[in-house]
């Protein structure tokens, strides 16, 4: 059955569409020249979503619509034939397995690896569409080694599954469905129809006198509201309105809960963690292939993937990489330097592995609450200033007093910039339950502070911390599911090509590492992210 459907179908396979943008349409550097064009509160876009939702209330340019429609269509994921599956027809990782396409008795480093992945359902029938959500890595645990896999989607039930290989010895194949195809279109109905399964509160107070109301980029209903959205950006923001004091009195943000009751039954059945939420896909044959050296190897950096670990140290493909062993060597790159991180806890990460590495940088108390901020360490000695500050709402943190509730365009337009002075950036995590179009138009406000930034300064450093895969379960997943990120890690890294700007790939050093998908990775990863981050700053002389 099998070898009919790869000889007549595999030429309808696509990359997974996160995977395949238009360059011409979509890519950051055609805003270069558009810097100065500033955002409008007036509604003009087009979305057919209910009225109250601030992310309505944006009017876009005509280049603005045509990059965002193209971000949006480049990123839509293939549905199911029919809108309710039945769950012993959605797909079954049990059942599915894969099998290495042309083996033979060795590989040589540089070679490619292809796989082929064949779903089926609970009943073991071959599934006839695509859409599951894998994930892919080659690995040699001996060798603390590994990379991530190219996935393309034949809409058929069938994926092939592309793997540079980069080291020698005996290299594994692991391949996960992280979601079935009927799961997704659950994730895309959640993300279009509750906003709002994340809820958050402010607090306002007037003397001894407080209340608590709950806030939202989208608030339903006809009751009165207190509009915060930002004058400088038009960056959506609202409470309701206190009973008997004024919205003026708000002193601080903080994350309200997670709304439950959000799947009917038979949805909740495609969202069980030991059956279908990353689970492995077995091969039916051999897993492994042996891969022999090759005594030289052209690197091609167009090639997926970006890098690979080996003996737990990342070694990106396109720029050479210094491992930062000694905390001498890390102050010495950072010396007379600022260091400005903005983002979410993903990033404050780095604040704190800085801190705790580097004796002579001292954490600077500011009385800020713990795991919020805003931080700041200071290195006297070799003169470092090192400052973390979260991003603007949306985010979950547990309480930001509403003075320090900063969007991150405003924070750059706030900064001089030069050769000694480091900006760091990561923002994803806190955006993945909203439509797509809120995250495009806070990307869409940095990238205009970025650009204009970097006109004034062109020395000025910005890095960009992308996304990372995280631990998945039933609730985590209508949340936070890796999915989300994809996509929105997809948009981002396509609003900024072309702009100069670097990237640490922080998507494939989580899910190349062999150790558990974590929100928060652990310290040998960040390691290796600050390593990288740091060969930015202080490149190595070839």
């Amino acid at each position: 059955y099998y070898s009919k459907k790869i000889k007549f179908e595999l030429f309808n396979c696509f990359l997974f569409p996160s995977q395949h943008l238009d360059d011409d349409t979509v890519s950051g550097s055609n805003w270069i020249t558009e810097n100065n064009d500033q955002p409008s509160l007036s509604q003009t876009t087009k979305i057919t979503r209910k009225p109250y939702c601030g992310y309505e209330q944006q009017t876009l340019s005509k280049r603005e619509q045509v990059e965002q429609e193209s971000l949006l269509a480049a990123i839509q994921w293939p549905k199911p034939p029919d809108d309710k599956i039945a769950f012993l027809q959605s797909t079954d990782p049990v059942h599915s397995d894969f099998v290495i396409v042309k083996p033979r008795g060795f590989f040589k480093v540089g070679d490619q690896l292809e796989v082929l992945v064949r779903m089926k359902d609970f009943q073991g029938k071959p599934k006839q569409y695509g859409g599951d959500y894998l994930q892919a890595r080659i690995h040699s645990p001996l060798l603390k080694a590994g990379a991530t896999g190219r996935i393309v989607d034949c809409h058929n039930g069938l994926y092939k599954v592309f793997f540079t290989l980069l080291w020698p010895g005996e290299v594994k194949v692991s391949v996960t469905l992280v979601h079935p195809s009927e799961a997704i279109q659950v994730l895309l109905r959640l993300r279009e129809e509750r906003p709002d399964r994340v809820y958050f509160k402010s607090s306002f107070k007037s003397g001894r006198y407080s209340e608590t109301t709950e806030c939202n980029v989208c608030l339903p209903g006809d009751l009165p509201v207190c509009n915060f959205t930002d004058l400088y950006t038009g960056e959506p923001w609202f409470c309701y309105k206190p009973r008997k004091l004024s919205c003026a009195s708000r002193i601080s943000h903080a994350k309200g809960g997670y709304q439950k009751g959000l799947l009917t039954h038979e949805e909740s059945l495609f969202f069980q963690s030991d059956v279908n939420i990353k689970r492995p896909i077995l091969s039916s044959g051999p897993d492994a292939v042996i891969v022999k050296p090759r005594a030289f190897t052209a690197e091609d950096p167009t090639v997926s993937p970006s890098g690979y670990y080996y003996e737990d140290h990342w070694r990106p493909r396109t720029h050479w990489i210094h491992h930062f062993n000694k905390s001498d060597d890390i102050s010495k790159c950072l010396q007379g330097k600022v260091i400005h991180l903005f983002g979410d806890s993903t990033i404050r990460q780095w604040f704190e592995y800085l801190t705790s590495v580097v004796p002579d940088l001292v954490e600077f108390n500011l009385g800020s609450p713990k795991n919020v901020g805003p931080f700041m360490s200071v290195d006297l000695k070799h003169n470092i200033l090192l400052k973390f500050r979260c991003h603007g709402p949306p985010i979950r943190f547990t309480t930001v007093f509403s003075s320090e509730l900063r969007y991150i365009a405003n924070e750059l337009n706030g900064i001089v910039g030069g050769r000694n002075t480091v900006v760091a950036i990561t923002i994803w995590s806190h955006f993945s339950t909203f439509p797509v179009e809120v995250y495009i138009r806070r990307l869409r406000n940095i990238r205009r502070s970025v650009i204009q930034l970097l006109d004034r300064s062109p020395k000025t450093l910005i890095i960009i911390r992308t996304a990372n895969v995280q631990e998945l379960g039933p609730e985590v997943s209508l949340f936070n599911s890796d999915w989300y990120s994809l996509q929105l890690d997809s948009v981002m890294r396509k609003m900024f090509s072309g702009i100069a700007v670097h990237f640490v790939d922080a998507w494939e050093m989580s899910l190349a590492h062999y150790l558990p998908h974590n929100l928060h990775p652990k310290e040998v990863i960040v390691r290796n992210q600050i390593d990288a981050f740091l060969s930015y700053v202080c490149p190595l002389q070839t």
